[in-house]
């Protein structure tokens, strides 16, 4: 309804923009500082919450959302993931999952019943404390491109059972708090039966339907498409998992493997994850909310017990977990930490016990107050105990290893790299088969279904997807080609795409094929180094730009400073530039690169600094010296050192600059 004049915002809208705004704030602030965001959006949600400023109070819209946010959390991940890999860790999932859920329930019932709790309330509180967060740590895998690491493998195995573990926990709860054994014992027979019959059919689904049926959708050739019914399919699955009694976390994971075996992942992965970010940031400022800081400064010492209890039982028994394994020790301590903390279903199942008359440790509402408090810091804590198991690993490891080190090492070995191509129109298409013919290994990336299965056909690795997402020029391995070439691309498209890689990949040799002169500037400004002017030799062109790129770098250096004759510049009148002022003319202060000089490297041109001489390798050279002067010393103009050239560039606007003057100075 829209509003009439004069009245507020409605409460809802009230709520949002607060969580919203706190979570923008907050994120720039973490970035800035080097924090994780995550910790940010945690303490965000305490302070706007009804126990601090009280800016939230009304929870049902905020508890949606973040749901949402965990859903789609959980979709993405799956995407990444695949059914083979799922495979691959069955016995982490079943040994090692079974084995954490049952040690930290048996550990946390022991130690309560000693300190006189009842048996009951014990193993509920045993429950809530097996259980950890996905969300955080899957974010913080993600985030470090870790989820593949052995690390990574083990917590999400474990992570995996624990969502199934919930199934069952929900069931047992009547059972603890009224006694009703017989009903409770075919009711969990019942929801495990449940849930096996909706994995199996979810992993029918993924290989023999959902692939035909995304490919359909991608030929509509519609971003709004697409999404809407990726979404639909992540948001559906989760739906009738719930209905069936399975955790909605399960079903969105689920949902997200059945994505992951069609060839268009890394395409539904680009467009959900914006949606993800925004909601995924939504559930860990909701979370915050809970915590009332005032039971934390009257409860001290009963917070602070809880927090130790959860985090001993839970490092020890998941460690023990997950070195019954196999896994190694430095990988079962580095898991150990990670999932150090409780998670997000607690809460839920934390709920659902009070209506059983259940409450952590059989404290009443203290209890409950203090298990939230617990939990927050722990969900706090979390990056800082992930950082330090990684040091823990990495000290056991070294021990590990020390006896054996005559082989070199092979992160050593030089990587021979590819060529990642946009688009599969007429400029893409030949430079693809010059660059084969050449020996090179090309990854095509391209929305077009028919043009994909042209590129396959001819022999070439494909990426199904939106040049502009970063996910997409993650999968086709942008961070590491030697070369990233816009052959097809508007001029508009290509500076979006220039953009993205200045994040995702930002040493990326960019190559651009402009439709005319007006799109050079635009493309210099995004960072576009190589233009190549579209004309009737405009392929042969930016083919052999490219290949030019690619040759390795010579032996020794293949040209040294022209001291005849040294130009200043100043802006061209087509630009902004105001830097050129600063230029002179100087005399270079060595003959070559100095720290390839200083350090036996090669260059392929040289650049001299216009403020002070320093000579320094281009950017087609391996180790980039000028650049990085021009970065470190704050002098942004640099020209040609080449002989005969006197053209000039400033790295800060990235412009072109005009000679002013030539000169030979007097001195250097």
């Amino acid at each position: 309804m829209l509003l009439a004049a004069g009245e507020g915002p409605p409460a809802f809208l009230t709520q949002i923009a607060a969580l919203v705004v706190a979570g923008a704030v907050i994120g720039y602030a973490c970035a800035r500082l080097r924090i994780v965001p995550i910790v940010g959006f945690l303490l965000a949600g305490v302070l706007i919450g009804p126990n601090a400023l009280g800016v939230v109070r009304e929870r049902e819209v905020i508890d949606a959302a973040a749901e949402i946010g965990v859903i789609l959390l959980l979709f993405t991940i799956g995407i990444e993931f695949s059914i083979g890999r799922l495979m691959g860790i069955r016995r982490l999932v079943l040994l090692g999952g079974s084995l954490q859920v049952v040690g930290a329930v048996a550990v946390t019932t022991a130690v309560l019943v000693l300190a006189g709790v009842d048996l009951r309330p014990a193993v509920f509180t045993g429950l809530l404390v097996s259980l950890s967060s996905t969300a955080i740590v899957l974010k913080l895998l993600g985030d470090r491109g870790a989820t593949g690491s052995p690390t990574g493998q083990t917590s999400l195995g474990l992570l995996i059972f624990q969502d199934l573990a919930v199934v069952a926990m929900v069931l047992v709860l009547p059972v603890l708090g009224e006694g009703e054994e017989g009903s409770g014992a075919g009711g969990l027979v019942r929801a495990l039966g449940t849930a096996a019959v909706v994995i199996a059919v979810t992993l029918v689904v993924a290989r023999r339907v959902m692939p035909p049926v995304l490919e359909a959708v991608a030929r509509a050739c519609s971003p709004e498409v697409f999404l809407l019914s990726v979404i639909a399919l992540c948001l559906g699955t989760a739906y009738l998992t719930a209905l069936a009694g399975v955790s909605v976390s399960l079903g969105a994971f689920l949902a997200g493997l059945v994505v992951s075996e069609s060839r268009h992942s890394a395409h539904a992965l680009g467009e959900v994850l914006p949606l993800q970010i925004l909601f995924s940031a939504t559930f860990f400022l909701s979370i915050g909310t809970l915590l009332d800081v005032r039971f934390l400064l009257e409860e001290p010492l009963l917070v602070l017990a809880a927090v130790a209890l959860v985090l001993v039982v839970k490092v020890v028994t998941t460690t023990a977990a997950a070195w019954a394994t196999g896994v190694g020790v430095a990988t079962a301590a580095s898991a150990g930490l990670l999932l150090a903390q409780v998670g997000e279903f607690a809460f839920v199942l934390e709920r659902l016990g009070r209506e059983n008359g259940l409450t952590p440790a059989g404290l009443g509402d203290d209890g409950s107050q203090a298990f939230i408090a617990a939990t927050v810091l722990l969900l706090v804590a979390t990056p800082g105990l992930a950082a330090g198991g990684r040091a823990a690993a990495a000290r056991l490891e070294r021990r590990r290893v020390a006896p054996v080190s005559s082989a070199a090492p092979v992160a050593d070995a030089p990587s021979a790299g590819h060529v990642v191509v946009s688009g599969w129109g007429g400029a893409a298409r030949h430079v693809a088969q010059e660059l084969t013919a050449s020996g090179f290994e090309v990854v095509v990336m391209t929305l077009s279904p028919d043009g994909a299965a042209e590129a396959e056909a001819a022999g070439l690795q494909v990426v199904r997807g939106d040049s502009t997402k970063a996910p997409v020029l993650e999968a086709a391995g942008a961070r590491h080609a030697r070369a990233i070439v816009l052959g097809d691309d508007e001029p508009e498209q290509a500076a979006r795409i220039a953009g993205v890689l200045s994040t995702v990949a930002p040493q990326a040799e960019v190559v651009v094929l402009a439709p005319d002169s007006e799109a050079v500037q635009e493309l210099h400004a995004a960072g576009v180094a190589d233009v190549v002017l579209a004309d009737r030799t405009a392929h042969q062109h930016l083919t052999r730009t490219v290949l030019s790129r690619l040759r390795p770098a010579p032996a020794g250096p293949t040209t040294v400073v022209d001291t005849s004759r040294v130009v200043a510049f100043r802006a061209s009148p087509a630009t902004a530039c105001v830097h050129a002022s600063v230029s002179r003319p100087v005399l270079p202060a060595t003959p070559g690169c100095a720290e390839c000089l200083r350090e036996g490297g090669t260059w392929v041109h040289l650049r001299l600094c216009t403020s002070c001489g320093h000579v320094g390798c281009c950017d087609s050279s391996p180790r980039r010296h000028a650049a990085a002067h021009a970065g470190s010393e704050d002098h942004p103009v640099m020209c040609s050192a080449e002989p005969g050239e006197d053209w000039g560039w400033c790295y800060l606007d990235r412009t072109p600059l005009e000679a002013a003057s030539s000169a030979v100075p007097s001195s250097a």
